[in-house]
C-alpha cells in the first residue's frame, strides 16, 4: 500500500470566509478543497503547509496551530493517508493562480453557507471547517 503524508491550511478572513481552491488533475472533475499538498523530504508538516499554500495561492502564510489530523485508507486505490490541518494567517502576497502542476483552476473566499453547497474533494472536511469557524 502506498503511504501519503501531507498538510493542509485553513485560512479565515475577517468576514468568516475560508480560502478555497478548485482543483482537478487532467481528466478529473473539478472539486473544491482547502490548499494542501504532499510533504517533501526534509521538511516539517508546518513547512509543507506554508510551501503548499504559497505554491497554490501566491500567499505567504504562517501556521498558527495544528487543528486536526485525518488519516485512513483508500483500499480500492491502495493508498493510506495522513494529513495535518493547520490554521494559517496571511503574512503577505496576493492571491495568484500560479500552481506549478496546473491542477488549480480557481481560488476564492467562501462562506460556510457557500462551502456547504460546493462539490468538495473531501466532503468530510466540512466538519473541520465548521469547527474552525465556530471559534
Amino acid at each position: 500500500m502506498f503511504s501519503w503524508k501531507g498538510a493542509a491550511g485553513i485560512c479565515v478572513n475577517e468576514q468568516k470566509q475560508v480560502l478555497m481552491v478548485l482543483q482537478a488533475a487532467p481528466g478529473e472533475d473539478k472539486k473544491w478543497t482547502v490548499p494542501s499538498g504532499t510533504l517533501e523530504e526534509g521538511e516539517t508538516l508546518e513547512e509543507c503547509c506554508i510551501r503548499e499554500f504559497s505554491e497554490v495561492t501566491g500567499l505567504i502564510v504562517k501556521t498558527m496551530e495544528k487543528i486536526h489530523n485525518k488519516s485512513g485508507d483508500i483500499s480500492e486505490q491502495g493508498i493510506s493517508y495522513d494529513v495535518d490541518y493547520f490554521l494559517v494567517e496571511i503574512i503577505s502576497g496576493e492571491i495568484t493562480l500560479q500552481d506549478p502542476d496546473e491542477f488549480i483552476h480557481e481560488i476564492g473566499w467562501k462562506s460556510l453557507e457557500e462551502i456547504q453547497t460546493l462539490d468538495l474533494a473531501y466532503p468530510e472536511d466540512i466538519h473541520i471547517i465548521e469547527n474552525v469557524l465556530k471559534n
